[in-house]
């Protein structure tokens, strides 16, 4: 009796130690080391070319097959085709393996099959918080494209979904490509350069202490390719407005300028978060500007409530300014057709009590991004070059071969094509940082903070343009 005893507790023990360990690999199974291929992505629905733009490169990290789950139609074969451009070109070729699956339980099927531990999302906009929180709640891991939400009743969602992936241990952010544009970095770094831009002047509704205006175009080129827009892209219960849409790179871009690396949290009544005004405009567009940007010839159904004398009308332009600690900002982002001088155009401001940092890109500056050092009537103007040398100095550590050029516009820096990308290159450097961050096992403190305080001010920001 005495061995049989012996014998049952061996037994027991044996057990609980397999149960234990099969309960360590169950926690540890969303855990990254670096290690070659332990990514697996899976794109679902991509259906804006910048989910094709991630696969500009090969990461080391990244297993090569991707798994994707979409509808049929032309968005996902706009997809794979660019993916076949980064694996046939000549120089430094990839090596994508897209898998895919085609059909209208794409969701579903992605749902049950899990064949990876990564989604990246980008493309129609109305489904997107529903396939971010299907995969939170199966595990797996997010790299969204922008916006996450378009509407106000989608927040209280967002905010579920990310404690939900804290708990889990899974990475969800979105993919903020303007914080890799140089000029907008050089802003940032001068701005902290306290002898040569003074104070931070906070501004007011009227005249904000930072301002971020951008225009875009429908019509327009990518790497060399006219653009083919997918019809929904004019339906704002698709795609959004542009006050919940592009907005989001010019919030994201003011908190991180002013409060680098700091927490802003809409709930802390120290961090003072509030949308102070806010307006929206139409863009309309002929039947024939729409069939050159979709290659439809007629406009869809769900469009027509918005045509008259078959001219579409589209909610494309929103502004608004918020405070944060006090401190005024002013987002506006705006839609043409086409830009018969060139393409898209920026205006930023950043204001200092010696000196406004001033970001220009439109016709006089061949529609490049351009950052100009514009002194106040408070600096001091027989020492300013010699302040302005040595900031760039001391910067040229970290970003070496900048200059200066005094124009008529203020003192233009000079940055060397070494340190400027393009935008597609931008998806890369957002890439690389996702991956980073699943090593490291989760995002800064002040990014997975400031995420959610971005949303609650684009779609507080939409409530207001009612």
């Amino acid at each position: 009796m005495k061995y049989l005893i012996v014998l049952l507790m061996a037994f027991c023990l044996i057990l609980f130690s397999c149960d234990t360990e099969t309960s360590t690999m169950e926690s540890t199974s969303t855990e990254f080391s670096g290690a070659e291929n332990e990514v697996k992505i899976i794109n679902m629905n991509p259906g804006h070319f910048h989910a094709g733009l991630i696969h500009m490169h090969n990461y080391t990290q990244v297993d090569p097959v991707v798994h994707v789950y979409a509808p049929d139609g032309d968005e996902v074969d706009s997809y794979l085709s660019m993916v076949e451009q980064f694996n046939s070109r000549e120089s430094n070729p990839t090596n994508w393996q897209p898998e895919v699956y085609r059909g209208d339980d794409y969701l579903s099927r992605m749902l049950d099959e899990k064949p990876g531990n990564v989604m990246v999302v980008a493309g129609n906009n109305a489904r997107k918080i529903e396939y971010i929180n299907n995969a939170v709640e199966n595990g797996i891991n997010v790299l969204s494209d922008k916006p996450m939400i378009i509407k106000p009743e989608q927040f209280s969602v967002l905010k579920e979904t990310l404690e939900n992936a804290d708990e889990q241990g899974l990475l969800v952010n979105d993919m903020m490509t303007e914080r890799h544009e140089i000029t907008s970095i050089l802003q940032k770094e001068l701005a902290q350069k306290t002898e040569l831009f003074g104070e931070l002047n906070p501004g007011t509704a009227e005249e904000p202490a930072i301002t971020k205006e951008s225009v875009h175009f429908f019509y327009k080129t990518v790497a060399g390719e006219t653009l083919i827009r997918p019809a929904w892209f004019f339906d704002v219960e698709q795609q959004g407005e542009s006050i919940v849409d592009v907005s989001t790179h010019l919030v994201d871009l003011i908190m991180w300028q002013l409060f680098p690396e700091e927490p802003i949290d809409y709930e802390n009544e120290d961090d003072g978060v509030e949308v102070v005004n806010a307006r929206t405009w139409d863009t309309d567009l002929t039947q024939s500007q729409f069939e050159q940007i979709t290659t439809e010839e007629s406009f869809p159904d769900y469009l027509m409530q918005d045509v008259e004398d078959d001219v579409l009308t589209v909610t494309a332009n929103g502004e608004f300014v918020f405070r944060v600690r006090g401190v005024y900002g002013k987002v506006s982002a705006q839609w043409g057709f086409t830009n018969p001088d060139g393409g898209d155009t920026h205006f930023s401001v950043l204001r200092g009590s010696l000196a406004d940092l001033v970001i220009r890109q439109d016709i006089d500056q061949d529609f490049t991004a351009t950052l100009y050092v514009e002194p106040t009537e408070n600096a001091d103007m027989d020492n300013f070059e010699s302040t302005l040398n040595s900031v760039l100095e001391d910067l040229n550590e970290s970003y070496p071969g900048l200059g200066y050029e005094n124009t008529e516009l203020g003192y233009k820096i000079t940055i060397p094509d070494e340190l400027s990308e393009t935008h597609e290159e931008h998806f890369t450097r957002v890439t690389e940082r996702y991956l980073d961050a699943l090593v490291d096992g989760s995002l800064p403190e002040w990014e997975r903070t400031n995420l959610l305080t971005k949303y609650y001010l684009t779609t507080r920001a939409y409530e207001l343009s009612r």
